[in-house]
């Protein structure tokens, strides 16, 4: 349709942005929903920048997008209101979630809570998750190397925190492979 998309829809966008986004606004019960919605409506209009008619038809195009985009959004808020509910069904039933209330954790359970967030996620992805080295630190995003010592420095503070709670755990001999 022109020569320069950039410039038509930086016009459209100016002429059009306010008007779309109060449109948004009113149909939109939580602010951010609406804001991520007025993106998208601005994200296809830069895709199908040729097909946006001229003049005031292009806001009128963009109400049409907008509320297809609001539709699209809706369904997609439905589908996970869906899912999380037939979920907490699934976690009201399951059995690893039924057992003691966080007030009375094992022992165990109190020195691993005692630990940071960053040694809890690593000895739960070896212990719980099964993740060899090599998974870890693709999970990570780190080396293996900083896997190994990371672990080794966990390992050893779970330790220092089961002893502090009375948890006499035998080593575990290393054998050389």
């Amino acid at each position: 349709m022109g020569s320069d998309p950039h410039g038509r829809f930086v016009q459209i966008y100016e002429h059009a942005y306010r008007p779309i986004l109060g449109y948004v606004l009113r149909r939109c019960e939580d602010p951010d929903d609406a804001a991520d919605v007025v993106a998208e409506v601005f994200v296809t209009a830069w895709r199908r920048i040729d097909e946006i008619p001229s003049g005031d038809e292009a806001r009128l195009w963009l109400y049409g997008v907008a509320r297809r985009t609001l539709a699209n959004h809706r369904r997609g808020e439905r589908r996970h209101e869906q899912r999380t509910a037939a979920l907490r069904e699934q976690l009201a039933v399951s059995p690893a979630l039924s057992g003691s209330p966080p007030g009375e954790y094992t022992q165990l359970g109190q020195a691993f809570r005692m630990l940071g967030d960053d040694d809890k996620e690593l000895l739960s992805l070896v212990a719980w998750e099964k993740l060899d080295t090599e998974q870890v630190a693709r999970t990570l995003g780190i080396t293996r190397n900083a896997v190994r010592v990371r672990l080794h420095r966990a390992r050893k503070r779970f330790a220092r925190a089961l002893a502090a709670s009375g948890i006499d755990l035998p080593l575990m001999e290393r054998t050389a492979p």
